[in-house]
């Protein structure tokens, strides 16, 4: 599709629209996502649905899918073990076709998608970190339209998706780190008053008991403060 001036015009603003979003803490990362997928399917020749897979501890979780077929196929990736979008977010970072009837790297997927009507997919990673991944997901009705053109497109999709995910993930990192030392701060506390000690001392006594039991101190920090016992015979022990 060659773009006229307009249509560029047009498109450079929803790219910044999109962009804004995805970094804007305020707005639910659910929402955002489904802008995004929604975005694919108007900016992008050939693309009839989207959706985004994530793979999390080895569950598969279809999110911001703008049809059920895109669940669909989200699912048959995962009963099959293999699809454009499992390739995508666990080995290559894009991954396109634009005829799944002429294509033999997915033939048990390729069957499912071509009941559904779908014969062209492309799909983008968007993450790994560890065992966790995800993919962007597009796909479409028709052959032949997957080109530079709507990959570059979709690539670009697929950067402002994994931005959100990425600015959500470091948010429930902080609020994670941000309990913990809450905990570990009561936990202190009670060490401080129960023997009598400072604020050092108490850490201290805390490290002591999680490298004696090979457990986090942020575990041993919740057992005290539940007033659990600190080792097997129902003690805490005295402050070194």
């Amino acid at each position: 599709m060659q773009m006229t001036h307009s249509y560029d015009d047009a498109l450079a603003a929803a790219m910044a629209d999109l962009a804004g979003n995805a970094v804007d803490g305020r707005k639910p990362v659910a929402e955002t996502l489904s802008e995004l997928t929604e975005a694919a399917v108007a900016m992008i020749d050939g693309v009839d649905c989207a959706g985004i897979l994530l793979i999390e501890n080895g569950e598969f979780n279809s999110v911001a899918a703008t049809s059920d077929i895109a669940r669909t196929l989200d699912r048959a990736q995962r009963e099959t073990g293999e699809g454009p979008c499992v390739d995508a977010a666990e080995r290559d970072v894009i991954v396109r076709c634009n005829d799944l009837r002429h294509d033999g790297r997915w033939p048990r997927f390729s069957e499912i998608a071509l009941s559904a009507g779908v014969r062209s997919v492309m799909s983008f990673r968007l993450y790994t970190v560890g065992v966790d991944s995800g993919a962007l997901n597009l796909f479409g009705f028709g052959t032949g339209s997957f080109t530079a053109e709507p990959e570059a497109l979709g690539a670009m999709l697929a950067t402002h998706a994994a931005v959100a995910l990425v600015a959500v993930n470091r948010q429930q990192q902080f609020e994670s780190a941000l309990a913990s030392r809450d905990l570990i701060g009561q936990a202190k506390g009670i060490l401080m008053e129960r023997f009598d000690v400072d604020a050092m001392r108490a850490f201290e006594l805390l490290r002591r008991v999680s490298q004696e039991s090979n457990t986090p101190v942020k575990e041993i920090a919740a057992r005290l403060t539940e007033r659990k016992p600190l080792d097997g015979d129902g003690s805490a022990g005295g402050p070194v």
